[in-house]
């Protein structure tokens, strides 16, 4: 089952016919928010909010853990992520798509592995994840390719058939926030190689990987960043971008679910191959 989750701006998918709502407590917490599980082009789709209804938790505060394990749980085994971030790369202009392929990460206190080899939980289950966890295992996963090459190719086609701006590829910063970036801290990452930057991208991807779950960002850029922009950012504009986008996010959304095919053909479901030490 694919799960959708809905970034700043995208707190809701009214295109889900609901089946249910489930608040699931995971052994590393709660969720942000109640799991939407839901019916859409004759396929069960989960949608969740990062935030929260009305945008409770800031970004150094989302419960990453439980929210990917709690998805987990419901049956999710495919993550689309949506999220606002702001352009470092002067041909990102605000309103583009871009299909991110990789990462770059500067938080601070995120809690960011399930495997904490003897300081791990136990959890019940008879997979593979779960026996590690048991056993108390350390776990290096590979991140080489972090997000999922198959829904990134579909994502792609998709935004080229409908004619929307995007950008195929793309490496995202992502700052612990909830503070907006200085123009040094933006002029460093240009350096570095970032073209977009966030405050939500990680742990969130390697998570969903360690879970075994293929994991695909959908990002919007909101507007240029600190130093770039020659105005004073705000979160309204944010907010207001993202509004604006929002109709074309449901319809690439929509046409994401209708055409993801059941079968994998990724390789993403065996990360966990030789990982364990």
């Amino acid at each position: 089952m694919l799960g959708i989750i809905g970034g700043s701006g995208l707190y809701e998918f009214e295109e889900l016919k609901v089946v249910e709502e489930v608040s699931v407590k995971t052994p590393f917490g709660g969720a942000s928010s109640p799991i939407i599980v839901g019916e859409l082009e004759g396929k069960r789709v989960a949608f969740l909010s990062r935030h929260g209804k009305g945008h409770l938790y800031p970004p150094h505060r989302v419960p990453y853990r439980a929210n990917l394990w709690a998805l987990r749980e419901v049956g999710v085994d495919r993550v689309l992520a949506v999220s606002a971030v702001g352009g470092i790369n002067k041909l990102f202009r605000a309103g583009d798509f871009v299909i991110i392929d990789n990462f770059l990460d500067f938080t601070k206190g995120r809690e960011s592995t399930y495997y904490e080899g003897v300081f791990s939980v136990d959890v019940e289950g008879n997979d593979e994840v779960a026996r590690l966890l048991r056993e108390k295992k350390v776990v290096h996963i590979d991140v080489t390719e972090p997000y999922c090459p198959q829904m990134r190719t579909l994502l792609m086609d998709i935004l080229e058939e409908r004619r929307l701006k995007y950008h195929p590829a793309g490496t995202y910063a992502c700052t612990e926030g909830p503070r907006f970036e200085t123009a040094a801290e933006i002029g460093m990452l240009e350096k570095l190689g970032a073209d977009v930057v966030g405050m939500t991208g990680y742990p969130e991807v390697v998570l969903a990987r360690e879970l075994t779950m293929c994991y695909a960002s959908l990002c919007v850029v909101a507007n240029p960043a600190a130093g770039i922009s020659a105005h004073r950012l705000t979160s309204d504009e944010v907010m207001e971008l993202m509004s604006q986008r929002e109709r074309d996010v449901k319809e690439v959304l929509r046409e994401v679910i209708r055409r993801l095919p059941a079968e994998k053909t990724c390789g993403c479901d065996r990360v966990l191959e030789g990982a364990e030490v």
